[in-house]
């Protein structure tokens, strides 16, 4: 039998050097805090309930706030948003996030500290999910309209003194990058580095970087590669880490956990975002969670200590908070599991039942995709794209569907990543268009515009019509 002790004091605590860049009044990356954020839900036109909403984000701790901009009205909005905010001595960054309309960045980066482009649709048209084939000559034309498009964004980003973020989603590659590197950590970050080489040339610094998917395995593999990428070629921008569309409840901390977590412990990480199905000040103390649990580990007061024997990792922990036990053992085993040093987890923990214990380990397991013992769902946290109650949804459709051992369901609000970030998904429910609902079965849309009140018993149909065709 081979067996191996660690404590947790032998991870890699030490942060990964970046530069320092300035957000407005705050400093992210280098030798600063690991910084936390949150998004917005309601609607940016709504003046009103985004300055309660982001006050609220603020207030629970949040050192970032981001705001969906669909386009120019949106992005204007910011600039009466962020007087609002500042009238009652609210001076937190807001940052804009941009999808399918560069002028939108444009507009954005004259009235926020931060802008957000997605690589993936910021000039490439909106995925297709088609094969299509570029020659050599193709493909670099294409590089060369990102170029002439992207440049004259950051002058006005340069003018204005505004960061960005480039912001890549494993779900929304575009159809050009999945037909050279196809759905794969490669193609994740050569998106993200195609940006960054035109960064680096023109100069401009204050930048910040997130890969982000919804499978903890690409999402960590991903940014690991990018690091090792980015230290290649001489760059050395701060990371911002998330594991997107994570879910609700305790699979959506488990999950998020167990991606951010793995990268946290190598060192790798400025600033993070917990992705919840739930209300976005609901977030911002399971963050404080995994950055002071680092902290923690990082002066070598972590009371943990974990042994790897017969593929399975103990570890065992004296936590008397059932969620912080959580959150700890799904960032302490993470990356062990991701690297699938162990297939097998044992979670020990006096106060807590053993039936208890069994269940969050195949929690952990299943997050991190190891072994499938209940219902996925993969469920964006919402922001103010989102087409119809998400929240409500996700109730009604878990509720129906819990007893459904290993099936996914993505659950997602609009079609910016619904497609692409559940593509490995068996059913997807998106929203198409206010309060109307497309139904997918694996990556093809079997059924448009539901009305939204019937779209969850057209799911189950779906799911039923489906089960019965099998066992024909």
């Amino acid at each position: 039998m081979s067996c191996k002790k660690f404590c947790l004091s032998l991870f890699k605590y030490e942060r990964i050097p970046s530069v320092e860049v300035q957000i407005g009044e705050l400093p992210l990356g280098g030798n600063n805090p690991i910084r936390i954020q949150s998004m917005t839900t309601t609607d940016t036109n709504d003046t009103e309930a985004c300055v309660s909403q982001a006050k609220r984000i603020i207030d629970a701790g949040g050192e970032l706030v981001r705001f969906t901009t669909q386009g120019t009205r949106e992005a204007m909005n910011m600039q009466r948003i962020s007087e609002r905010l500042k009238a009652d001595g609210y001076t937190t960054p807001l940052v804009a996030d941009v999808h399918f309309n560069p002028n939108v960045a444009d507009v954005a980066a004259r009235y926020c500290e931060k802008v957000r482009v997605n690589p993936g649709n910021y000039v490439d048209p909106a995925r297709t999910f088609k094969q299509l084939e570029y020659t050599d000559e193709e493909y670099q034309a294409e590089l060369r309209k990102i170029d002439e498009r992207f440049v004259p964004f950051l002058n006005i980003c340069k003018e204005h003194h505004t960061a960005i973020r480039i912001g890549v989603n494993h779900g929304s590659l575009s159809d050009r990058i999945m037909s050279r590197y196809g759905d794969t950590p490669a193609g994740i970050v050569e998106s993200c580095l195609e940006f960054l080489r035109i960064c680096k040339r023109e100069q401009f610094d204050d930048v910040v970087i997130s890969i982000k998917a919804s499978n903890t395995v690409v999402m960590v593999q991903s940014v690991r590669l990018l690091v090792e990428q980015m230290d290649r070629e001489d760059m050395h921008y701060p990371l911002h880490l998330g594991v997107t569309e994570a879910g609700e409840g305790e699979d959506g901390r488990i999950k998020s956990a167990v991606g951010i977590g793995a990268l946290l412990t190598e060192g790798i990480g400025d600033t993070i975002r917990v992705s919840l199905s739930e209300e976005p000040e609901c977030e911002i103390p399971v963050a404080r969670k995994l950055v002071e649990y680092i902290e923690e580990c990082a002066m070598k007061r972590a009371e943990a200590e974990q042994q790897i024997a017969d593929d399975t990792i103990t570890v065992t922990f004296h936590e008397t908070d059932w969620e912080t036990l959580q959150l700890k053992a799904a960032m302490t085993t993470g990356a062990l599991l991701i690297d699938r040093k162990a297939h097998q987890l044992v979670i020990r923990n006096e106060g807590f039942d053993e039936e208890r214990l069994v269940t969050l380990a195949d929690a952990i397991l299943q997050a991190a995709r190891i072994k499938f013992t209940k219902t996925e769902y993969i469920s964006c946290p919402g922001c103010g794209r989102t087409l119809y109650n998400l929240q409500d949804t996700i109730r009604r459709i878990k509720e129906a569907t819990a007893d459904m051992k290993g099936l996914k369901i993505g659950i997602m609000g609009c079609i910016v990543n619904g497609p692409g970030e559940m593509a490995d998904a068996d059913y997807g429910y998106v929203g198409a268009a206010r309060g109307k609902i497309s139904l997918y079965r694996n990556k093809e849309c079997v059924e448009k515009n539901i009305p939204e009140e019937e779209a969850v018993e057209h799911l189950l149909q779906l799911i039923q019509s489906d089960k019965n065709k099998s066992e024909e």
